[in-house]
């Protein structure tokens, strides 16, 4: 009578048959049934290397050392405005993203998920203790509310049309220049009082600036950040970082 397998297992390992028996039936349990623990979702973003908002994601996504997959979409093709992108974001703007069967749209929200979901790699972007994450909360909403209105209109017309060959409306520029810098006023006096400006750690609230920094400090708009000593030490030091480096080499 030829022995069962678990008993020449047995043999091999030096133990007893009945022993052996539970040793195999582990063994192939470990290496049949998936481990659910190890198993990590998909992430895919949708978008262009060129949008702000899409530079935001992915920045956060390379803050945690998170892999991803980046999906262009073609947006002089209009393809942001068709299915099946329609689909991922009704508004039909980039970018998209889809970590396993969760499907989000606005970058911002994207990456208060990003920064809570993957809490423990990379950088912390977020913070636990509730009064420090509200004062981190003040400055993403000054962020949105208050910088980006003014940097985003400067960006469109100094780095963004340039690139679609329109002309630049200096009207335009000199009207939001003024409201951006006495945004930055702001930001001076609070970067004076600290490293960033959500508290001592870079966090999202520093992180949404980086796209449009990124653009305005190749135009005539960098003189205002130049001009504010505590304000240029801080584009210095989040624009340098590895992870918003790596973003910038997405375009190569």
């Amino acid at each position: 009578m030829i022995p069962p397998s678990s008993y020449l297992i047995n043999i091999s390992l030096g133990l007893p048959y009945h022993k052996v028996q539970i040793t195999t039936h582990l063994l192939l349990n470990f290496l049949l049934v998936p481990n659910h623990n190890t198993v990590m979702a998909t992430i895919k973003v949708y978008g262009s290397t060129f949008s702000t908002a899409a530079m935001r994601v992915f920045a956060a996504l390379y803050e945690k050392d998170t892999e991803f997959e980046f999906v262009p979409v073609d947006m002089r093709a209009g393809e942001h405005k068709k299915a099946p992108f329609i689909s991922l974001n009704p508004f039909g703007q980039i970018p998209a993203f889809e970590d396993g069967d969760l499907k989000l749209f606005e970058s911002r929200a994207i990456t208060q998920y990003i920064a809570h979901e993957y809490f423990d790699k990379g950088t912390q972007l977020v913070i636990r203790d509730s009064k420090k994450m509200a004062i981190l909360s003040v400055w993403t909403e000054v962020e949105g509310q208050k910088f980006d209105p003014a940097a985003s209109k400067l960006t469109w017309e100094l780095g963004i049309k340039p690139l679609l060959g329109k002309p630049t409306d200096s009207a335009v520029v000199e009207e939001y220049e003024a409201k951006l810098a006495a945004v930055l006023d702001v930001y001076e006096a609070r970067l004076a009082q600290s490293k960033y400006l959500g508290g001592d750690s870079f966090t999202l609230a520093d992180l949404h600036h980086l796209p449009t920094i990124h653009y305005l400090i190749g135009t005539q708009s960098k003189k205002l950040f130049e001009s504010r000593p505590h304000v240029s030490a801080w584009v210095a030091n989040i624009t340098a970082r590895p992870a918003w480096n790596k973003v910038i080499a997405m375009r190569s």
